[in-house]
This record gives structure tokens, sequence and C-alpha cells, in this order.
């Protein structure tokens, strides 16, 4: 057989890169110790994640590649071909990515069309699309793979060029992107966005050619060859190509797989047996067991549906199934296929149409929250496990006091009036403020964070465990700590009332926002009171009178140490009028804010959620805000002087060219006028619109969603590394060159890397001006921390030599290191991202479980002939309904109007599920109630038995619910529809036992005909 050239032939499909960054974690040994509580696994089925609930410890005997090239029974039989092109060798990859003929990228798949998928090439401003089977090769999602670029005549028509209406395709996703904000109540400050790649079938653009002289662009072919730095060249031709023919779409194909995507190894689904269960409600369980057991009992391959759209259908082997479930299956026990299963591809060669793969875990039934959470961590490599006594044998015992030598060698500040904003339920508390007035009407603003740095040291198992789980993560109930909750919650936490160690910056600041002076270092503090948000509110708000608030007002935080409430209101007033200023010259400097809804739930005392509500905007959070964004400014500002190779900085790129173009067009389309030249002109279109539309937030929110999905990931990286360019450094929604994180080091790993950078570049500083005895510091001499960057005295054999000592002391990792740390804390960021919104899904999902049907308005975003795409305001997010072959329905749609006309369609004819002419059932597209059950009920009383408006529904399993609809009127048939319309909608709770969780959408329409 043809060797598969894939450049990780093995079975063990960890990336590559993951393996040389877990090598760091114990160095001394050189081996890869197991983490607490890890199940073992069979190497042969590859690297397996974490266990979540049921351990599988079953032999993997891989299956002769013979028998598997076609699906279900049948695969052993059908004639042998190759349904994949062979990829290319090792060797002429390289060769290919050094001339520049080809391109490493991600392979990211659509999630409502599997048959798209879309490639990121770094330094393109648009993305490849992949279309079809054949051109992705056996690529799945998060795959880092090598694509070759087709000639321009195969490329396709942009959407959203030439005026094109955003009509014609629905929008691409199924929620709503938004800021990532954490369970801990603040946001990262810097935006991060997510990075969707779904949109919709693009039409094939005509044959156009073109010459670009001195780019080496021929009739649309990329010529790069026998360049030293051919890969460079071909972006920039590949860029310049695409700037040329804005109305066209790049497309390409997968020739090899360079990294095999995690997310192999833990695709969480069901195994499909709805085939061959009978749905006869006669047909007797025992008599269903008994040709279920039998009919298992002769098949080879079991089909597995991922929960995940992204995936394609993987065909499971019966030998490799583990022992609990072969018993089930040998008894025809059909409820397998409601148990919420991980499996593992673990072959797919180019002469099978489909992956074969093995089941490594079991978590239970598929409709429970705690399974399908277990299921959710495991997927996404999340460490549950408490952490090692190795780890926990790093930490200070319980009753820890600071060392007299730190008292030393730290500014103390504990007589200054420092305390805490944070959401009222925050154990891990690490950022605090202070403000003092000087003269003229200059204040001084102090940023006080956890100083984590000092009990998490380089080369020890803490510190291991830290960067392997890289982030917190939060479940909305619970989190999952980065760092034991001694050291989180406790010991460096700035509890107030305790000394605790800070790491600290001042600036001086005059009347008009800007910044004078600065001291940046390591300080002793204590925190004298602990406030929510709601409380900074209120005091914003002036609901807090300084003479009573003490005694008249219930719920507030204790004081602590010589400070009254009259200093704590009296500051907080301050700060918030300063972060005015800051924020307004942050916006007049080109800064973006995209402030989408988010959802809060309230639980019931048995953890299920009760209710939802959607997060205000407060602005005790902004002025919380402001001060992390100039620390955050501030300490990239440092480290990149101080170590230009080796600081860990914070990027986020411009927008995506393509979805903003489409975003263009759709606003365009409706009298919007949006400028996206910059950040700054995006931020004042929106705020524009903002006004326009101040009578309809729906759509105002609707255009927020569209231009947050434009945005791409802010991203971590090391400043050394040769593939970033520094024009490429900045932060695109912040509108800075230089940003960083450096406010949250008990919750992200690289906050600590940079504290340990600061602390260098401080350290540093303080040798260098010693040697030139320059005791007596001031602005003009701090060559490091202050103001003024003294390039010549840096650059000095004096300081580098200082710096580099530093840096020893310190432990600094170095540039190929760290490039390691920022790609791992990338992943995992985005891995903490996926689980928030998973979760937030869950409990949405099991919100309408409880209720069976909620009852919305929504607006029509995209329409088409077979189905339209609607914002659900009341959950601000997005879904689909279908209704083209739907039994008594009648689809009209207008295409010269882009209209589209609903009716009832008395006409019956006779169908069988499974045929071609299958036609769904009704109840799957509108949810049809009769006008009298809107009416109220009355007793003899003359009481209302039910209240107005709400109807008594029949739901899908023959059980009664009743929802508040008052809000919601019905709508009638015939039903027209336009974009923007506005519809009235019945959501309900899809999957769960038998599939992936889901919020379906269906019409919610009164008719006396039904």
């Amino acid at each position: 057989m043809r060797e598969m050239a894939i450049l990780d032939q093995s079975h063990d499909f960890s990336d590559s890169k993951d393996k040389k960054h877990k090598r760091r974690f114990n160095r001394k040994s050189k081996q890869i110790s197991p983490l607490p509580d890890e199940e073992p696994v069979q190497q042969e089925a590859g690297q397996l994640l974490r266990s979540c609930r049921e351990p599988i410890a079953c032999e993997i005997s891989m299956a002769d590649s013979n028998a598997r090239s076609g699906y279900h029974l049948s695969r052993q039989s059908q004639k042998r071909r190759n349904y994949y092109t062979t990829y290319w060798s090792k060797e002429a990859v390289t060769a290919a990515l050094e001339r520049g003929d080809v391109f490493r990228a991600l392979f990211r798949v659509n999630a409502h069309n599997r048959l798209e998928a879309y490639c990121k090439i770094e330094g393109v401003p648009i993305d490849i699309l992949i279309s079809g089977s054949d051109a992705q090769n056996r690529a799945v999602e998060g795959d880092i793979v090598v694509i070759e670029i087709d000639p321009l005549s195969l490329w396709t028509k942009m959407k959203g060029s030439s005026g094109a209406s955003f009509n014609a395709s629905v929008s691409n996703d199924c929620n709503s992107a938004g800021a990532s904000i954490n369970c801990k109540g603040k946001g990262d400050v810097d935006v991060d966005f997510h990075e969707e790649r779904n949109t919709y079938h693009l039409e094939n653009g005509s044959q156009e050619s073109v010459a670009l002289a001195g780019n080496g662009l021929v009739n649309g072919n990329i010529s790069c060859s026998n360049e030293h730095h051919g890969e460079v060249n071909a972006v920039q031709k590949l860029c310049a190509l695409t700037m040329a023919f804005p109305s066209k779409r790049p497309t390409g194909k997968v020739v090899a797989i360079i990294e095999k995507s995690r997310r192999r190894n833990g695709i969480v689904g069901f195994l499909d047996l709805k085939q061959w269960v009978s749905q006869r409600k006669d047909f007797s369980e025992k008599a269903e067991a008994i040709k279920l057991s039998s009919l298992f009992s002769s098949m080879k391959y079991i089909p597995f549906a991922p929960n995940d759209s992204k995936f394609p259908k993987l065909m499971v082997p019966m030998t490799s199934l583990p022992d609990c479930i072969k018993r089930r299956l040998e008894v025809g026990d059909a409820k397998v296929g409601t148990e919420l299963v991980a499996a593992q591809i673990v072959n797919w060669g180019e002469e099978d149409n489909a992956p074969e793969a093995h089941v490594i875990r079991v978590f239970g039934c598929g409709g429970d929250a705690e399974p399908c959470i277990s299921a959710i961590l495991f997927q996404n490599a999340i460490n549950s496990s408490e952490f090692s006594s190795e780890t926990l044998s790093c930490l200070p015992s319980v009753n820890w006091v600071i060392p007299l030598e730190e008292y030393q060698s730290r500014r103390d500040i504990r007589n200054f009036c420092i305390f805490t904003i944070d959401p009222a339920s925050t154990t891990d508390v690490d950022d605090a403020l202070s403000i003092n007035w000087l003269s003229s009407g200059i204040c001084r603003v102090g940023v006080h964070i956890a100083d984590a740095s000092y009990f998490v040291l380089p080369e020890t198992a803490l510190d291991a465990e830290a960067e392997f789980r890289s982030t917190s993560v939060y479940l909305l109930r619970r989190k999952l700590p980065m760092l034991p909750s001694l050291l989180s919650e406790n010991l460096g936490s700035l509890n107030p009332g305790v000394e605790r160690l800070a790491f600290s910056i001042f600036w001086d600041i005059n009347p008009t926002g800007e910044v004078l002076d600065r001291w940046i270092g390591r300080t002793i503090m204590q925190s004298c009171c602990k406030l929510s948000y709601e409380h900074a509110q209120d005091i914003i708000d002036g609901k807090f009178d300084v003479e009573t608030s003490a005694t008249s007002i219930s719920g507030l935080p204790q004081m602590h140490g010589h400070f009254q409430w009259s200093n704590v209101v009296k500051s907080v007033k301050s700060l918030y009028a300063v972060s005015k200023i800051l924020k307004e010259n942050r916006y007049n400097d080109g800064a973006l804010s995209l402030a989408n809804p988010k959802l809060d739930f309230l639980f019931n005392e048995d953890g299920s959620p009760s209710n939802f509500v959607f997060q205000g905007s407060m602005e005790s959070k902004s002025l919380v805000e402001e001060f992390m964004l100039l620390a955050n400014r501030t300490a990239a500002e440092v480290i990149s002087r101080a170590y230009p190779s080796t600081a860990l900085l914070r990027r986020h790129p411009e927008p995506d060219l393509r979805k903003l173009r489409e975003f263009e067009a759709f606003c365009c389309k409706h009298g919007l006028n949006l400028d996206t030249s910059s950040s700054g002109r995006l931020h004042l279109s929106l705020e524009r619109i903002r006004q326009e539309l101040k009578d309809d937030s729906v759509l105002f929110n609707i255009i927020l969603s569209y231009a947050t999905k434009s945005m791409q990931m802010a991203t971590y990286f090391c400043s050394g590394n040769s593939e970033e360019c520094e024009n490429n450094w900045g932060h695109y929604a912040l509108a800075v060159p230089l940003y960083t994180h450096f406010t949250s080091p008990l919750r992200r790993y690289p906050d600590i890397v940079v504290h340990r950078t600061m602390a260098a570049a401080v350290e540093a500083e303080a040798i260098y001006l010693k040697k030139r005895n320059n005791f007596n510091v001031d602005k003009t001499r701090r060559c490091l921390t202050g103001i003024y960057f003294d390039r010549d005295a840096v650059e000095s054999h004096e300081a580098q030599k200082a710096l580099s000592f530093a840096a020893a002391e310190h432990n600094l990792p170095c540039t190929e290191m760290l490039t390691g740390v920022a790609a791992h804390c990338n992943e995992r960021k985005l891995a903490g991202r996926h689980v928030n919104d998973a979760i937030v899904k869950l409990y949405t999902w099991l919100l309408l479980r409880r209720e069976k049907v909620l009852f919305s308005k929504a607006r029509v975003v995209g329409l088409g002939p077979k189905f339209m795409s609607i914002y659900i305001q009341k959950l601000a997010i997005e879904r689909r309904i279908y209704y083209d072959e739907v039994e008594g329905l009648t689809a009209e749609w207008l295409d010269a109007t882009c209209t589209l006309v609903l009716s009832l369609s008395t006409s019956k004819r006779f169908q069988r599920r499974g045929s071609p002419a299958y036609c769904r059932p009704l109840e799957e597209a509108v949810l049809i109630v009769s006008p009298h059950k809107l009416m109220p009920a009355v007793d003899s009383s003359g009481e209302n038995c039910n209240e107005v408006g709400i109807p008594q529904i029949e739901d899908r399993d023959g059980s009664t619910s009743v929802s508040h609809v008052q809000d919601v009127e019905t709508a009638a048939f015939p039903l027209t529809l336009r974009i923007l319309s506005t519809i009235s909608v019945a959501l309900h709770a899809v999957g769960g036992d038998d599939g992936p969780h889901d919020v379906g959408a269906r019409l919610y329409v009164s008719s006396y005909c039904r």
C-alpha cells in the first residue's frame, strides 16, 4: 500500500507543539509525570485526555484497513478504491514551503456545512475556502495543514461584493459572538473576540486572469520559486492578488497535515443506533431486545455521531468497543444509544471514506447535567482533578506570614487607602486600587496586583501545573482554579484586613488624563475593604450618605484599619472621575468597544437553572477596567523595553476582510453608513448607528453581533519570534501598539510570566542605577520603568549586563521556550472559552427542557427559499428555521424582492421515512395554536384561571405546559416575511438523550385550520 506521507505517522495524535511544551513540566527527570488521578490509557489509541467519569480499559485492536472501505455492514463488500489523494511527503512539503508554493494554515470547518472549511494564513486578510471532501482530504477541525492555492480561474465569488445583498445568504453563526467575559465578573478588558469560521456556500466566480508586473503573479498563479524567503514573499503576493480582485474568494486544497488537532483525541457524541431501533409503539421491549441482540452480533462496525457538526460521522469497529458497552449490546440494550461517550480517531486512510475511531470514555446519560459537564471538560482537555501532593508541597503553610526581608526590600504602602472592587461572589481577589491627590489637580492613582510570582517559582511542580492549566476555568456555579485555593483565595489573594504582597504601579495624572510620571515596584499592602460592583455603583450614583451609610444601609462590607467610609466614598468618586477622562481619551485615540448582551442564570437550591437575565452595563465595571487597561499597557511598554526578544505580549489583528465586507454590505443594504477604515472610525460609526436606532435596540444588537463576528482573536506571542512582524504587534480594538496581561496572575499564567519579566526589569534598573552612583532616583534617570525611555542607557554595556543578571535571577525563558508558552496559553484560553460557551448552552437547554416551550420575538436576519436565520431577542442568539419539504406548509420564494410567503397547504401525500420524497412533519417548523386557547379562562369566582395570553400547549411528548407570552403575539397564515421582519417564535430543547443539546426554534402561529 502506498505510503501515507502524513508528517506524524504515529497513532499518538497529540500535536508536536504540545509534546514539546509538556517536556518542560519535569525538566529534571526529562519525563512527563502523570497528572493526579489520571487514568492509564492504551497507548495504541493515542494520548487520552483526563478521566471524567468511567474509565475504559479495553484492548484496542486495529482493524484491517482492507475491511474499512465503506459504511455499516457493507464496508467489507465494497470494491476497493481510493477516496482521497495521497499526502505529500515530508520532504516535498518542506521544499514547497521554502519555495512558497504552499502555505501552512489552521483548518476550520463551517458548523452549518461540514463540506465547507476555511484556512487562515498569517498575513493574508482573507481566509482560504476549502470546499468539498476531496479538497479537505481528511483534515478535521483544528488540524494544522498544508494547503495549495487554486488558480484564480477556480476562485469563487466573494459574498457581499459588487453591492451584493446580504439577503441571499443568512448570518453565519449559531451563537452571537461576543467579548469574552469570565465568571469572575471582570472581562479581560482587551476585548477577546470569538473567531467564527461559519459561512455559506459561495458561487463560482467567472474565470479571470491577471499579470501584476513585479509581483510574480502570472495568470492568477503564485510563482515564488528559488527565493530565500519564498513563503513570506508568497504571502505578500497572495495579498496583492486578493486586493487586485476583491470580488474573488481564494480557494485551495489540503496536501498534507503537519499537526493533528488534539480534538481528534476526544470527540464527544453518541453511538448511532436509531436506524436499528424500532419506532413502532406496539413492538414489545423484549422483542426489540431480541432483534437488536441478533443484529448487533453480526455487525462489524457501528456508526458514531459526533455532537459537534464540524466533525464527520465516525465508524467504530465492534471488536474495539469497551466491555461495558459490548455486554449491553449483546443483550439488545438500545439505551446504549442515549449514553454520551467519547471517541478517538485512530485511522483515516486514503481508501476509507470515513475515519475509524475507538470509544475511550463513557460519561452517562446525555440528558443529565453532570455527564454533560464532564464531557465538555473532557473534549476541551480541561484538568478537573485535584492538585497533586507534589504541587501542594510547593506552597507555604496556612499560617504563613510575610518574611522580614520582604518588609526591607519592598515599598510599604499599608497606610494607603486601598480597596478592591469585584463581583460579590469573587474569592480570588487579584487587583486593588488607590488614589491620592497631589498639588495642582494632579492625582496619584495606584493599581496593586497580587504578587503570585513570589509564590509560583520557576522550575517547580507548582509552576509546571500552573503553566499546564494556563487559566482558571469557570462553570457558572463553580470554577476550576489554575492555582490551589490556599494561594488563589488566601495567601495570594488581596483579601481585606490582612497584609499581602503586591506588584504596584503608580501614575501621576493631570486633569486632562496625561500621565506625568510613574513608579513600578513590589510592595506590601493591606486592603481596607472589599467592595462589590453594586456597592461602587451606589457610590457613583450618590446613594451613599457619608455620614449615615455605615448605620442606615445593610450589607455593607466591613471596614479594616484606620480608614472610614468617607475615605472610601471619596476615593471611588475620584477614581470614577479620572476613569471617565481616560476612557474619553482612549476612544479619541481610536479604541473600539463592542459590548454584546450576555446571559446570567439564576439557580434553584438544587443547582438547576430557574431563570435568566441579561447582564447590565455598570459604570463601576468600566472604572476598574480603565485602570486595568492602563496597567497592562504600562507593563507591555516596560517589558518590551527591557527584554525586546523575550517579552510576552498580546496582539489583536485587524478584522477578517471577508467578514468585514459582508458586514458593510449588510449595513449598506439597510441604509446604515459604516466606516471601517480604522478601529476608531468603526467605533464612531457604531455610536452614530446606536443613536439612529435608539428606538430599535434589537437591530442595534444584531449590528453589534455582526461587527463582533468580523473580529479576529487576540493572541499571546513572544516578541522575539522571527515569524512575528513588529508591525503586527498592535491591538486593533484598543488601538495601542503594545499590550499584555499583567492584572490577573491568580487566574492567568501569562500574567505570572509578565510579573517575572517586570520584576527582572525593576531589579536590572536598580542595579544599573546603583553602579552609576545614582541613589536619588528621578524620572529622568529611570531608563526602564519611567515614562521616558533612555535607549542609549538601556543599550549600554552596564545596563545589558544588569538585564542579563536579572533575567537569570528570575529564570526568564528564552525566545523559543516563550513562544511555546504563548502557543499553549492561546490554546488553553480558547479551550476555556469553548467550555464557558458550552456550559451556557447546556444551562439554556436545561431551562428550556423544564419550561417545555419559551416564546420570544425574533428578527429575520437571513432569508432564502429553504430556510431563514433569526435573531432571538430573549436569548441574544441566532437560529435557523427550515421550511422546505415540510408536510402541510407551502413556501413561495420571490427572488426579485427577496420575499418569502408561507401558507398552510391542505393537500397530503403518502410518504415513507427515508424515501427521497419524505417531508418533515409540520410540527418541526411551526407551532400552531387555536386562537381560543389564547383567551383568558374565567372560573366561577370571576378570577382568571390563566393569565391573559398564556396558551395551554401540548408539547411533543404529550405533556402540557404553560408559558408567559403576554408580550409575544402569534402570527397568522399566509405569513409574508422579508429581511428584518419581526416574527414570533416558540423555543424548545432539542437533543440530550440521543443528540447534541441545542435550542430549537419554530414559528409561533395561531390558526383555526389545525
